[in-house]
This record gives structure tokens, sequence and C-alpha cells, in this order.
């Protein structure tokens, strides 16, 4: 699962919270910020610059991913350990197979060994840690999250810094999208998981948009434990469709998902006629982009997410400013530029490679 989980600004609107019901012209705002998205991404500076080698010179940073069997953690991980040994400090991933009592072992082992960070990624909720952070923060180590909490989410007190990922501006795009491509006329199925913290932001602004967009359009939320996907999201996609065929657009927040929606439109007979789009530029979503059963997936740059994590990490150890968010930019994939992906697709080509300069002069390396 990738939590995920994201950005260059809204120019028009979505980021900077300015709301599409004050304009006159919806279609006009939608069809902007899709477009916006569409562009390759540029560097945005996510704080001050600072020397980051003479700062971390001798730093210990922990990461334990919820899961080293998912391939988003793995990959997020390889980023942050590249970043890492760029600036020149000790970078260690605790490899685990999402069991709690590996997640304990690791914060024992950066209290004993002596590190300065223990840092959550990937969608490790630190709320169930919570003793084991208290010791950890009491034994002199800093805290962090990375790729968990929404921009709109305060971290719970034991966590001093947190890499927050804009999941609201991705649900803003994606309800813009099934605005546009249903012509002003979407009836959406949003299919969410509310027992992933970012989830519940994600999908309210999926709905908030929608209805600034179009007050009187139509849809229906699916909420789906991240346990049950392969047991519930195919019998509930059908049972949404069956009673309510006129449904035009179905928004999986999380692009793993679309495995289980497509077998149901095929099934109901709603297969080409329902479109679908979704959030987290997964290689074989895109591959699904590429093969016409995904009409549009949200992508972010895994290389880039590791990166910006790390510098946020680094501003931690250093006395500056914890950053607002990663930003990390969204970028539509569509038919229209799936090639860029790769093929197969991965999680980093088609994004450009704007944040190794950027981060190299940010932490002045360059």
């Amino acid at each position: 699962m990738r939590l995920l989980f994201v950005r260059t600004l809204f120019a028009v609107s979505a980021l900077a919270g300015f709301s599409t019901a004050a304009t006159a012209d919806p279609m006009t705002d939608a069809k902007a910020v899709i477009a916006e998205h569409r562009a390759m991404p540029v560097f945005a500076p996510p704080g001050e610059p600072f020397d980051a080698k003479a700062c971390m010179a001798g730093k210990k940073v922990l990461s334990i991913p919820i899961s080293m069997t998912i391939p988003f953690n793995v990959e997020l991980q390889k980023a942050m350990a590249s970043a890492a040994k760029e600036v020149g400090f000790t970078y260690t991933t605790w490899d685990n197979q999402l069991k709690i009592d590996q997640w304990v072992q690791g914060i024992s082992q950066a209290i004993s060994q002596k590190y300065d960070v223990v840092d959550l990624a990937g969608g490790l909720n630190p709320q169930v840690l919570g003793p084991q952070l208290g010791e950890a923060r009491a034994a002199g180590l800093k805290i962090s999250t990375t790729h968990f909490y929404d921009v709109t989410q305060p971290a719970i007190d034991t966590v001093d810094y947190s890499g927050k990922i804009d999941f609201t501006g991705a649900g803003k795009l994606l309800a813009a999208w099934a605005y546009v491509q249903t012509e002003g006329k979407p009836n959406v199925l949003i299919i969410g998981s509310s027992d992933v913290l970012p989830s519940i932001p994600f999908v309210k602004s999926i709905q908030d948009e929608l209805k600034a967009l179009c007050p009187n359009c139509k849809m229906k939320h699916l909420d789906v434990p991240v346990s049950e996907w392969a047991t519930k999201i195919q019998s509930g996609t059908q049972s949404a469709l069956l009673a309510d065929p006129s449904i035009n657009y179905i928004l999986p927040i999380y692009d793993s998902m679309s495995q289980f929606v497509i077998p149901a439109l095929r099934i109901t007979g709603a297969e080409g006629s329902v479109k679908l789009a979704s959030f987290n530029g997964t290689p074989f979503v895109l591959d699904m982009v590429r093969g016409g059963q995904v009409q549009m997936d949200v992508g972010e740059s895994l290389g880039w997410a590791g990166y910006a994590a790390i510098d946020n990490i680094m501003r931690m150890l250093c006395g500056k400013p914890e950053v607002a968010k990663l930003n990390v930019p969204l970028l539509v994939f569509d038919d229209t530029n799936i090639q860029t992906a790769g093929t197969p697709a991965n999680f980093n080509d088609g994004y450009g490679d704007a944040h190794l300069d950027g981060f190299r002069k940010l932490w002045m390396m360059k």
C-alpha cells in the first residue's frame, strides 16, 4: 500500500485554500488545475539553505518503515538512503514484515546504539508505539514521521517533526478530473479506508471539492479497511453499481485498490462506461493506464519524496523550522503522457530530476 501520499502549488485553487466555488466558471478552474499538474515538475525549496554536511557530521538516523514487503516502502527507503549517503551521515533502514514486535525492536536498537533519530516511514502510525517513542525521547532521540500525516493533520505529542503529504491536494485534483471528464455531471463512487489516518481528510477533500464544483452532483463513499481490500472492494463496488447504474466515475483513493475494482466493472457490465482515476503512481497501475483499464493516476516520485524526507529530518537535527509539507509534486499520468513513465512503468520515470540539483544547492553541496 502506498500510503501513500505531493507537491507543486495549485496555481488556480486548491493548495492555496482557494475554493472553486468562489469563481463563475468551475469548469475552467477544474481544467486549469489539471493542466497545472500535467507540467514537468519544478523544484520549490521547502525552507532556507543550510550546510547539511557540517550539521550532520557524526549523526545517525534509523528509519522504520511500516513494512519492507511493500514495494512503495522499499523504493522510498532506497531514495532516503541515497540522500543520506550524499550528505555523509549514517542511515539505517530497519527491515521488518509488518509486525509490531519488530517495530519495537527497531526502537530499542536505536536507543541502545545511540542513534540521534527514529523515523517512522511510509504509513507507520506513531500512536501504535507511544510508550516506546516516549522511552526513545527520554533517551535523547528525536522522533520524525515520513509520508504519513496529511498536511491538515497535527502530529501526536511524541513526534518532533513530521514529513507530511498533501493528500487533500490529491483529493481536489481527483475531484477536478472526474468533474471535467464527465462534462460537469459526475456521479462518483469514492473508495476509501478510514482505518488509515490520512484517508479521512483525503476522502473529505474529494467530497468538498465536488460540492464546490457542482453542489447537485452525486457521490457515494465505500469505506473498506486495508485488511479487507481483497475481499470487500470488489463486492462493495458491484453492489454500488447495481444499486445505481448511473455511476459514471470511480475514485479509489489509493491506486492499488484498482485491481479489485476492475473485476467488478467487468462483472456488472460497466467496463468501458464507468471510468477510473486514482492516486499514487504505483507502477502496475501506471501500466493499467497504458492498457486503458485506468484513465488517470496521480503520481509522485519516490526518489523526490526520499530526498524531501531526509531534508526535513536534517532540519530537525540542525535546528531549522519543520517544513509545512514534503515538496513532492503531483503529476497527472493519462494516455497523453503515460509513455514517459517507462515500459514497464517504475516509481521515478516521468518526473524529471529537478529535485537532485535543487536539494544539493539547498544543502550547500553545490
